[in-house]
């Protein structure tokens, strides 16, 4: 019989100075490198025993395959225990699936691990980049996009909500960008996500192997400071020697429009804008067309939960945002839409999902306050001891 492909693959290579490169790879690529609990588990362990290993000096973050860095979250085992819960005596308490619990605590530990990391981790996020693959790649110290990269926080779609810290990174974007992703579940190219700071640099993915020489013909340091520095002036250097010149995406081209249409105090206008865009100006641009159609087909409970979280966490620290949002997920968990939206694009594939409530003017102030509803003791929270020190890397210039 032959042993199961591992989920991740981990290997350490020598530089010119003596220390390594820790190399980290997701290696699920016939499900698009969807992130497993056993890959969160993994790649959170392996972390750390770099983190304590004075050899290595950076880590680099990447995938097997062409089509993608990390689709997301792997939805199969989290909808089957949905569906489970659902038909529970447990059914009415929000900590009664235990196995969603863990899963969003583990991975949003991972994200966090990843946003406070001590030593430089470059991410290479080619291909398509969606969901729990940007929480992997949001907080990366160094974050590098091809010209296949794709982008996005599609859960408006499966009905749930823009998690691993979406409430953080959205709410930093220009203007109203973020919260457009996250209505629209939009994707973005190489371009935007540079323009609104998931990633500081495009490279050709044919570079990717010469970058890897270099970064084994350096000599790093013992000091991470030093090597962030280091690490900085590679991929700039390599970006100019590439001379890649990324031209506005539809965005950043659509950044005054976007604006406007969200700029209204409050949710209903908001929708009600994008929803009646313009015939003459939606139907020139696919783009366009395609964020407003899925905003129309999305779960009414998502748009009004992704619109709270990111009023609620304006004023947050990441390990905050990470708690609220731990709670949101188990009440999505618990709630009607999550588990329909799975089932309709991903376990039946018939496109129709039948939300509750069907409209955003349904949903009522009583049905939002379950997903902001502490459900442990004081001092309890499983991700309390998130922020004890905040140590948030700076992004290197």
């Amino acid at each position: 019989m032959n042993a199961p492909t591992p989920s991740f693959l981990f290997e350490t290579r020598p530089t010119a100075g003596g220390m390594q490169l820790g190399i980290a790879t997701l290696n699920a690529e016939k499900t698009l490198n969807a992130l497993s609990k056993d890959m969160v588990q993994l790649l959170a362990a392996q972390l750390q025993v770099w983190d304590q290993d004075d050899s290595i000096a950076l880590v680099v973050l990447q995938a097997a395959g062409e089509k993608a860095f990390c689709a997301g979250g792997d939805l199969q085992n989290l909808y089957a225990s949905m569906r489970e819960h659902h038909a529970s005596d447990k059914k009415d308490d929000l900590l009664g699936n235990a196995y969603a619990l863990d899963f969003f605590e583990q991975e949003y530990r991972l994200d966090y691990q990843i946003h406070t990391y001590r030593k430089p981790i470059l991410c290479w996020g080619h291909g398509i980049v969606m969901g729990g693959g940007i929480g992997l790649m949001a907080g990366a110290s160094h974050r590098v996009v091809t010209e296949k990269s794709r982008l996005a926080m599609p859960e408006i779609a499966i009905g749930l909500f823009p998690d691993v810290g979406g409430t953080w990174f959205l709410n930093r974007m220009p203007g109203k960008l973020g919260l457009f992703l996250a209505l629209t579940g939009a994707n973005i190219n190489a371009s935007d996500a540079v323009f609104v700071k998931l990633a500081d640099l495009q490279l050709p993915h044919e570079s990717k192997a010469e970058l890897l020489a270099r970064l084994q013909a350096c000599a790093w340091s013992k000091q991470s400071d030093n090597n962030h520095l280091r690490l900085s002036h590679i991929l700039h250097e390599q970006q100019r020697s590439a001379n890649v010149v990324g031209s506005a995406g539809p965005l950043r081209q659509h950044f005054d429009l976007i604006n406007q249409l969200c700029s209204a105090a409050d949710l209903g206008t908001i929708v009600s804008n994008i929803c009646q865009l313009d015939a003459s100006v939606v139907n020139d641009d696919a783009w366009l067309q395609k964020a407003v159609t899925s905003l129309q087909k999305g779960s009414p409970t998502s748009a009004w939960l992704a619109h709270a979280l990111q009023e609620r966490g304006k004023h947050l620290s990441l390990a905050e945002v990470f708690r609220m949002e731990l709670v949101a997920a188990l009440a999505c968990a618990q709630g009607h839409d999550f588990a329909e939206g799975i089932r309709a694009l991903i376990i039946d594939k018939d496109q129709k999902p039948q939300w509750l409530p069907g409209s955003l003017a349904e949903f009522g102030v009583q049905d939002g306050a379950a997903y902001f509803s502490q459900p442990w003791a004081v001092g309890q929270h499983p991700l309390r001891d998130l922020g004890a020190v905040e140590n948030v890397q700076k992004r290197a210039a």
